[in-house]
């Protein structure tokens, strides 16, 4: 099989849905995942919400499948957000999103269509900073997702888990960087073996093991195929810093003693680590092999979708339409010789293996919170 190329939709949050799905069409992607962050949400960094969670039912379930069906386009949900830490207000609402989200991917066909929930863990740092805090972290994932894992499961859903570290989500004046539990894949494995339930798996990028100097082939190695259901595009350029070394993050110090030493600092939460954030095939390379990443993807049977999230210095974050648009083409040719079959007309996917998302009429089911479960 030829896997699909998605979009995840955080890259257009300057245009609503209808128009989104127009961009998708020009850049000739077989799906998206649709962001739907919450409106009150803390993150202000490549979010969107491009779907009306507040008053979505089985009537906007099927008004978006025939939308989508319309386009010849596969859909997927997510939210991403700290749901085991942070500000304890917030938290609960994270985790009452999620479970908005779960029954909103239920009433569009769920697992049937392949609509999954892509979500983070978050992490404590309350219990992360005590002694075992790591050990602490699981048990709180366990305590907390075991029950939204096995709700998801009586709906027929899948939720699935992306592994960026999160190494802005706190302010750099913090020693470490370590924010999200699923950044590495020993955490990934342990929380499968807390919480049994099969519903549950993986949102692989590379892009976060590369600058953490992990070879993603290898983590693939080591990876449940079984779990891992979507691949994030996204690429890392690193940067070596002499001052700071490649295993710890760059500490935030006095901008007068940066100044008078030429050492660089740390000026806002993102500026840790010594990468940029780049598009496979899009103005500079990068520090990752995506030829033999994929062989070792096809090699261990996976179909699923290749999703961009584009988050690229020369594309998303220029805040400009058109160079947004320009990566994501940018990041599909490159890939397509990787990923799709060779006509006359090129390395293009092939309309056989597109299938209409399928309209299952879902009776409604209320909507719950955590404390209901």
């Amino acid at each position: 099989m030829s896997n699909p190329i998605w979009i995840m939709t955080s890259a257009f949050d300057q245009l609503n849905l209808d128009q989104t799905v127009e961009k998708a069409i020009e850049i000739g992607v077989q799906g998206l995942d649709l962001c739907v962050f919450r409106k009150d949400g803390t993150r202000d960094d490549f979010v969107a919400t491009h779907l009306d969670y507040e008053n979505f039912g089985p009537d906007q379930a099927k008004a978006l499948i025939n939308q989508f069906n319309g386009a010849n386009l596969r859909l997927s949900i997510g939210a991403f957000e700290n749901l085991i830490g942070g500000d304890p207000i917030h938290r609960v609402k994270n985790q009452n999103h999620l479970l908005r989200l779960i029954r909103m991917a239920y009433l569009l066909g769920g697992d049937e269509n392949d609509v999954k929930v892509g979500t983070f863990v978050g992490y404590n740092h309350e219990l992360g900073n005590q002694d075992g805090g790591f050990e602490k972290n699981l048990l709180e994932y366990q305590r907390i997702f075991g029950p939204i894992i096995r709700y998801a499961n009586s709906l027929g859903v899948t939720v699935l888990y992306e592994n960026c570290p999160m190494e802005g989500w706190r302010s750099s004046g913090y020693t470490g960087t370590f924010n999200n539990l699923t950044g590495v894949l020993a955490a990934r494995k342990l929380m499968y073996e807390l919480v049994p339930e099969k519903n549950h798996g993986e949102i692989y990028d590379p892009s976060h093991d590369v600058w953490q100097h992990t070879d993603p082939v290898e983590v693939m190695k080591h990876t449940d195929m079984a779990r891992l259901k979507r691949i994030h595009v996204k690429s890392t350029r690193n940067v070596p810093d002499p001052f700071w070394g490649n295993m710890y993050p760059m500490q935030q110090i006095r901008p007068e003693w940066a100044e008078k030493l030429g050492i660089s600092s740390s000026k806002n939460p993102w500026d840790r680590h010594h990468y940029e954030a780049t598009l496979p095939g899009f103005g500079l390379g990068d520090s990752m092999d995506w030829r033999a990443f994929v062989s070792i993807l096809k090699e261990k049977g996976f179909s699923g979708p290749f999703e961009i999230e584009n988050e690229a210095v020369l594309s998303k974050q220029t805040g400009k339409m058109g160079a947004i648009v320009q990566g994501c083409k940018a990041a599909v040719q490159n890939l397509a010789p990787l990923l799709w079959e060779l006509s006359d007309e090129g390395w293009t996917y092939p309309s056989r293996e597109y299938t209409p998302l399928k309209d299952l009429l879902r009776t409604d089911v209320p909507l719950v919170t955590m404390d209901d479960l």
